[in-house]
């Protein structure tokens, strides 16, 4: 894509401000700026591309926003970060080998499972923080198995990933959501920037449009940070599914149809 119309980035600038939020919030922002991307008529390597420069601004705001609240804590996830690192980059040298029609017809189904998982899984309480307890039965090969797998997952494909690491920690580690969203934004800037890194070596990305929602995406995600620390992530839930639904419809029936 050569140009692109003032009006049509200040839209995806708008766009990539509320995925920020709703990123650092509940994870996910990706539903909201892959479909984006893809509407424009970028082919899927490019709009994965340029989305992984854009998520990087937002995951990094966030994770450093949860570790300066203490609600992340490093040093117990060393091979959560060396898992998540492989898997991001095999999952991203696989993308490049994947038929761009394939793509085109498989993302609106992530994104629709993705949102359907949403609508149906119900979040625990987050009454009160507590420590991990790296001492539990398998905590290293839970890490690598769950680190390879999402970033895999995040290189690949990418919408949603923030979402699972939120659900998949707080069932594999037993802690609360807060903590559980801690460790989400940590992996997920360590996926984003290593698939960033491939992405960019490949050129896959649109450096404008890249630029243009990854600053959006930093505001959007320093507010939802705070937001989620303060006030939680239940309130977010049916105005994300609503949108991320509507987008993925959107996407199969131009995919398919």
């Amino acid at each position: 894509m050569e140009f692109i119309e003032p009006g049509m980035l200040v839209v995806l600038a708008l766009v990539a401000f509320v995925a920020g939020f709703i990123d650092a919030v509940a994870g996910g922002g990706g539903m909201l700026t892959v479909p984006a991307l893809l509407s424009l008529g970028l082919p899927p390597h490019i709009a994965l591309g340029t989305n992984k420069l854009a998520a990087t601004f937002a995951s990094s705001t966030a994770a450093l926003t949860y570790y300066r609240k203490r609600l992340f804590q490093p040093k117990f996830w060393l091979r959560a970060f060396l898992a998540t690192l492989l898997g991001a980059t095999f999952g991203t040298l696989v993308v490049d080998m994947i038929s761009t029609d394939w793509l085109e017809k498989v993302l609106p189904l992530i994104i629709l499972a993705t949102a359907i998982y949403t609508i149906w899984h119900r979040s625990p309480h987050n009454d009160a923080n507590h420590d991990i307890n790296s001492s539990m039965p398998n905590f290293n090969k839970k890490q690598s198995v769950q680190g390879f797998t999402l970033g895999f997952y995040d290189g690949v494909a990418g919408p949603g990933t923030g979402a699972f690491w939120t659900v998949s920690s707080m069932a594999l580690y037993k802690v609360n959501i807060l903590l559980a969203s801690g460790l989400a934004k940590a992996m997920n800037f360590t996926s984003n920037f290593t698939s960033l890194v491939t992405f960019a070596l490949l050129g896959h990305i649109n450096w404008v449009l890249g630029l243009t929602m990854g600053v959006c995406l930093m505001a959007g995600a320093y507010i939802g940070a705070h937001s989620a620390i303060r006030f939680g992530a239940k309130f977010i839930r049916p105005i994300f599914v609503s949108v991320v639904s509507v987008l993925a419809i959107k996407l199969a029936f131009d995919a398919w149809f």
